[in-house]
């Protein structure tokens, strides 16, 4: 009888929700791998807190089945993907996607708006929730959006050093969808391409050298084969979100739909001052890794001038922008001005007024 007592006090002393945990299968995918930061961050911070938000309850813990670094679908996949439900959850690259993101695309069209990646998440996400049209633009695609993402500063790497922007003229430089408009104007030509291309691009001559940036430069190694870092601090741009298909997220339990909220945004805020810590960092460690390659990695600070000279080369890229979205239907004109607004309210100083 007391091995019985004893036994019974034990399992009502049990906790109940841990008898009743249910555990819920989720598959998240992306088509760049981990290395790249705001994927690892996909890992590390959107999936680490979901688990914390539902440890503290005990009642769901999700089996994350993972297919990062394109072992699903590539690049020029990812919207499709999460919108039919070969991943749950996938980082969505909106660069990628300009004839069905449209509104997306206000950032990579006011290239030198603004370097300052936590403000330019913070205007975005402010626009997700009041804009409906941009809103809509991603939940037309049967996406749930959990946490946006954005880049830090882009640079032209080359394998030969330039003393200026007009150096370019003549060139091919890889760049990532909607970004090679950011070399109309100066002579280069642009050649479409992501971080999973660029080096085999620039290694086998297809293009000269890339405009890209240091977070994503690093750990592909542009460095080994486009060793001189033409340092312009070209601005940083939206670039995607993390999301989950619709059909999946309306499944889920409502407890674990509010942690992936709350993951979401951390992943955001995090990710943001993530672009802004680790920028130097990257820069300085790519110099540090191609030290001993021949020619050793150099960063090549542009003489004063040349970014607004870059700047002043492009053709009304905002407005040609627009009125084509006006065209299609979407507010570009009006969303131009909001994203514009939203910048300088923040304290921002566009090199350009784009809306003007």
């Amino acid at each position: 009888m007391k091995t019985f007592l004893g036994t019974m006090t034990a399992v009502i002393a049990f906790p109940a929700a841990l008898l009743a945990q249910e555990t819920i299968d989720i598959t998240v995918a992306s088509s760049h791998p981990t290395v790249v930061p705001w994927v690892g961050m996909i890992q590390t911070h959107f999936m680490a807190r979901t688990d914390e938000i539902l440890a503290e309850s005990g009642e769901y813990e999700i089996a994350w089945n993972e297919a990062f670094g394109g072992t699903l679908y590539k690049a020029n996949a990812t919207l499709s993907s999460v919108e039919e439900g070969i991943t749950d959850v996938g980082w969505v690259f909106s660069f990628l996607e300009a004839a069905k993101l449209p509104l997306s695309q206000v950032s990579t069209n006011t290239p030198f708006a603004t370097a300052n990646p936590p403000v330019l998440l913070d205007v975005m996400e402010s626009l997700f929730e009041t804009n409906d049209a941009f809103r809509a633009e991603w939940e037309d695609h049967n996406l749930k959006v959990l946490g946006l993402t954005a880049t830090d500063l882009y640079d032209i790497y080359t394998k030969e050093p330039l003393t200026g922007i007009a150096d370019i003229n003549g060139m091919k430089l890889s760049a990532p969808g909607v970004l090679g408009s950011w070399l109309r104007g100066t002579g280069a030509n642009a050649v479409d391409g992501a971080l999973t291309t660029f080096y085999t691009d620039v290694q086998t001559g297809v293009s000269d050298g890339a405009l890209t940036l240091a977070l994503g430069a690093m750990p592909i190694k542009l460095y080994e084969v486009a060793p001189y870092i033409n340092r312009f601090d070209a601005g940083a741009a939206f670039s995607g979100a993390v999301a989950i298909n619709r059909d999946t997220w309306d499944g889920l339990p409502e407890a674990v739909q509010n942690a992936m909220i709350e993951a979401g945004a951390y992943y955001t805020e995090s990710h943001g001052q993530d672009m802004v810590d680790r920028h130097e960092l990257m820069m300085n460690l790519m110099v540090e890794n191609g030290a001993e390659q021949s020619p050793p990695v150099t960063i090549v600070q542009m003489p004063s001038g040349e970014r607004q000279a870059w700047v002043d080369m492009l053709p009304d890229l905002a407005g040609e922008w627009a009125a084509a979205v006006d065209e299609q239907g979407a507010p570009g004109t009006a969303f131009l001005s909001e994203y514009m607004d939203g910048l300088r309210a923040a304290g921002e100083t566009p090199a350009r007024d784009w809306d003007k």
